[in-house]
């Protein structure tokens, strides 16, 4: 009765990849506004999962078109997708609207006051401030975000009936083109997403179109501490405002804010200065910004194993592994700080390598786990190229204590083997290598 339901429903909106962090966030956007949804995804997750539970029908297995209801009125796909993907080709063919993940953003940023956070790192964080400020201040947004929080019930979504739609602005494929910002947020530029441009300089020239699609009456909210924003930014003059960890305000969310590191006291100044620009009472703007505890695999505690610590962090970037690095020897000055990284993307590797040699100074130890492919993301010379063994060896020239584990089994019995007490052990990368906390079983002891 389900299935009949969403496949005859003329309000269908079907998502290909309805598993992916954004395209969940928009298919529950689509649910809150009463609407049906069916999706299909690969592989079942908590994502799916949660989805079901909210009412959607999704199909997990390969793609096929007949997962494409006969009444859907819209299909809408992730960006990681090739126009090739069967449920894809029998929209088009069927002659619906389908539309990118992106492109399905875009049309709905004209709808809204839509403040959004872009940036090479930090943006699921700053995203999370930004949304909590407007929360804790009465303005009721409508949020998509590209982690999970505890604040909307673990979720990547939050229903707001205001005007105001927080969104991360993802600059990879260029899908940050698509929105409407009225106040944009930007964190950094850094050399990231190499499968999409060509070098920095590319970058540099798509942020700046990026940002000349700020409102006329809005504001671009900038982080004055990156050189090469600061060089792009400051072309549009009285729209922008600054921040920096040289703003007396610093020191002050340094003693108040729950969650570590440099990166992190400057993800919250460009929330205050957000909070600010709104009209917000300061009060009301620290007490979101402390009451903030974090997001989903960003530095997440995640339990004592064999009396180590065991931490889940996303980050995959260099920039991103020495911000986390640091900022757990800054928590825990006098622990072992043990690194257990899964690389993502070969071709990241290869373009950032020496980067990534010189990423792991901080750390005591390193395990190295085999690179995470990403479907249709990755490039033949690249994988020929770099190797989490060949990074293992250089890091051994390096003088670092480095061992490379060629699988998540292996990994969890090293781990058992050689951690003591005290450790801290930072379990990293966009992958699947979350899931080895999960084969860790730690306890649920909090620190």
């Amino acid at each position: 009765m389900v299935y009949n339901r969403y496949m005859d429903s003329p309000q269908n909106t079907h998502f290909v990849g309805i598993g992916g962090i954004g395209v969940s966030a928009l298919a529950k956007y689509h649910l809150s506004k009463g609407k049906m949804v069916s999706g299909s995804d690969i592989s079942p997750s908590s994502l799916t999962k949660e989805l079901e539970n909210l009412g959607a029908k999704v199909f997990i297995g390969k793609h096929k078109k007949t997962n494409v209801p006969v009444k859907a009125s819209k299909v809408i796909y992730t960006s990681a997708l090739s126009l090739e993907n069967p449920e894809v080709k029998e929209a088009m063919s069927r002659g619906l609207n389908t539309q990118s993940y992106a492109q399905a953003l875009g049309e709905l940023t004209k709808d809204y006051k839509t403040i959004t956070i872009s940036g090479a790192h930090g943006k699921s964080t700053t995203t999370a401030l930004s949304a909590l400020v407007l929360e804790q201040g009465g303005f009721d947004p409508t949020v998509i975000v590209g982690t999970k929080l505890k604040e909307f019930g673990n979720s990547n979504f939050r229903a707001g009936q205001s005007p105001y739609l927080v969104l991360e602005a993802d600059e990879w494929n260029k899908s940050f083109l698509n929105y409407h910002p009225t106040v944009a947020i930007v964190t950094n530029i850094d050399t990231e997403h190499l499968d999409t441009y060509k070098n920095i300089a590319e970058i540099e020239k798509t942020f700046t179109e990026y940002l000349g699609r700020v409102a006329d009456r809005g504001a671009i909210i900038a982080n004055f501490d990156d050189e090469r924003l600061r060089n792009i930014a400051q072309k549009f003059g009285e729209k922008v405002i600054w921040y920096s960890l040289q703003d007396k305000e610093a020191g002050f969310l340094r003693k108040i804010l729950r969650v570590h590191g440099e990166h992190n006291v400057s993800n919250a100044l460009a929330a205050l200065k957000l909070g600010r620009y709104l009209g917000m009472h300061e009060p009301v703007i620290l007490q979101a910004l402390e009451k903030f505890t974090g997001t989903w695999r960003r530095f997440e505690f995640k339990g004592v194993h064999n009396g180590a610590f065991i931490f889940n962090d996303y980050g995959h970037h260099p920039r991103e592994i020495q911000a986390t690095l640091a900022a757990a020897r800054s928590r825990f000055p006098f622990r072992r700080i043990w690194c257990v990284y899964q690389p993502h993307q070969h071709q990241r590797l290869a373009y950032l390598w020496d980067d990534f040699v010189g990423a792991f100074d901080a750390a005591d130890r390193i395990s190295l786990l085999p690179v995470y492919d990403v479907a249709g993301r990755e490039i033949n010379e690249a994988r020929k190229k770099v190797s989490s063994l060949k990074l293992s060896k250089a890091l051994d020239k390096r003088g670092k204590n480095v061992s490379y584990l060629n699988s998540f089994s292996k990994a969890k019995d090293f781990i058992a083997t050689h951690s003591k007490p005290g450790d801290v052990i930072m379990i990293m990368g966009a992958g699947d290598i979350y899931k080895l906390a999960e084969r860790l079983d730690p306890s649920s002891l909090e620190i």
